[in-house]
């Protein structure tokens, strides 16, 4: 997939609102990414559901967070295209 990047141009958003708002949402990648971690499971909440529990629980949460950091990262050549 070809990332669709914003044309600098006079009747269109300036460069520096565009990366106020480029910085603004990958700040709250971080912050969000934070959050998530310190929401990881616990084994203590899976083990009544079997052995096979906790690790499918960490692999869906390992998803989350990969996907947030995919976001992040597409932010991030979005930003470095328009600069």
């Amino acid at each position: 997939m070809t990332l669709a990047v914003p044309t600098i141009h006079l009747n269109g958003t300036s460069r520096e609102s565009l990366m106020d708002r480029l910085r603004d949402a990958m700040d709250a990648i971080i912050e969000a990414e934070k959050a998530l971690m310190q929401a990881c499971p616990n084994g203590r909440d899976y083990y009544p559901q079997g052995p096979d529990a906790i690790q499918e629980a960490l692999r869906q949460h390992a998803n989350r967070l990969h996907n947030l950091r995919a976001v992040y990262i597409e932010l991030m050549e979005i930003a470095g295209a328009i600069t």
